[in-house]
């Protein structure tokens, strides 16, 4: 298990080998660290400029080189953004360590969790909020896939895909409050009424009729915050989910082989 005291060891080397390297020309903290936010559990979040000249790919092979030699790194993977690869390591002392490789052009601070330790940035607006509307929407095509999951005795699916609307729901619900949408970073700061709501909407067994009280309490949720949003929206929802939620109150079916 990695200490504090051996993730600021690891960060510092990094930041400090990102100013050794000719091929990177600004760096930055971003996540919790950028703002001081850090706790025993934090991971490491290092954006790196590359020189506008070269390719991605081949510097962050020379950085994954490094991570395994280095830092004894076990396994990794990509997820791009846009035109950033985020390559992100898991080290044998359970320490995450994500370095995203930005072409020059796009390398910009996107929120207030971004601190430059070196170089310039480019000019960028702030990334806008999800769409509160969209979310509605994941929300009642969840609730779809719900209801026919119940219907054929698909307890598992129907737990994941209820798993999915109470997302759509604790973002909603974060947006309204001002808090971060994301991967529920901002759930823990929603005042108590609200978390209480959201806990009665957790599934706490497969049976129909726990997993049928949790759909009723999650799509009731998903109709306050859509009246927050635009009463004739929810107005017009209202109808077909609540049909949704009746529906699949019926005898599930045998699982289909």
């Amino acid at each position: 298990m990695f200490t504090v005291a051996h993730r600021v060891r690891i960060r510092d080397g990094l930041v400090r080998a990102a100013r050794e390297d000719e091929r990177i020309t600004a760096a930055a903290f971003v996540g919790s660290a950028a703002i001081n936010r850090e706790d025993r559990w934090s991971d490491i979040d290092l954006a790196l400029r590359i020189r506008p000249d070269l390719e991605l790919e081949p510097v962050a092979r020379h950085w994954t080189e490094r991570m395994y030699a280095d830092h004894d790194a076990v396994h990794h993977l990509d997820v791009w953004a846009g035109p950033a690869l985020y390559r992100v390591f898991l080290l044998s002392n359970t320490l995450q360590v994500d370095l995203s490789f930005w072409p020059s052009r796009a390398f910009a601070a996107s929120g207030p969790m971004f601190r430059l330790l070196f170089g310039e940035t480019n000019d960028a607006p702030m990334s806008p909020p999800p769409s509160t509307e969209a979310l509605v929407g994941m929300g009642w095509l969840y609730a779809l896939h719900i209801r026919s999951s119940l219907a054929r005795g698909r307890r598992w699916q129907a737990v994941h895909m209820l798993d999915r609307l109470r997302d759509q729901v604790v973002a909603l619900t974060c947006l309204r409050f001002g808090l971060p949408a994301h991967q529920g970073r901002g759930v823990d700061d929603l005042p108590p009424e609200e978390t209480d709501l959201l806990a009665d909407a957790l599934v706490a067994s497969l049976e129909p009729t726990d997993l049928h009280r949790a759909f009723a309490s999650t799509t009731r949720l998903l109709l306050k915050e859509a009246r927050h949003i635009d009463t004739g929206l929810a107005f017009r929802l209202a109808s077909p989910i609540e049909e949704l939620v009746r529906s699949s109150d019926s005898s599930p079916q045998r699982p289909r082989s």
